[in-house]
């Protein structure tokens, strides 16, 4: 159901806990939708994995703690980028000023 023309409510469904409402941008549906996705999918292959062993909350923070180390390994290359970036155009300037 949509709220305006920029936000619409969602439902996204996570593992084996109730769906839960969102209202979002209209234009980042997709992201969200895929960000579900990907939670769902691997929380449906470690629950079967590790079948017996281990409650759904303990496979949900599982879940939890890789996308969190997956999030902090990108957040890390992209200031390394940023930093190596800046370095450059520095570089640059420095060229086109001595033209």
């Amino acid at each position: 159901m949509a709220t305006d023309d920029k936000n619409l409510n969602i439902k996204i469904r996570i593992a084996d806990v109730e769906p839960i409402a969102l209202t979002i941008p209209r234009d980042e549906e997709a992201s969200y939708r895929e960000a579900e996705k990907l939670v769902n999918t691997l929380w449906n292959k470690w629950i079967d994995k590790f079948e017996g062993d281990n409650s759904s909350q303990r496979v949900m923070a599982m879940v939890a703690f890789q996308f969190a180390r997956l999030y902090s390994k990108s957040y890390n290359q992209n200031v390394a980028v940023n930093k190596f970036l800046t370095a450059f155009e520095q570089q640059l300037n420095d060229v086109v000023v001595k033209i």
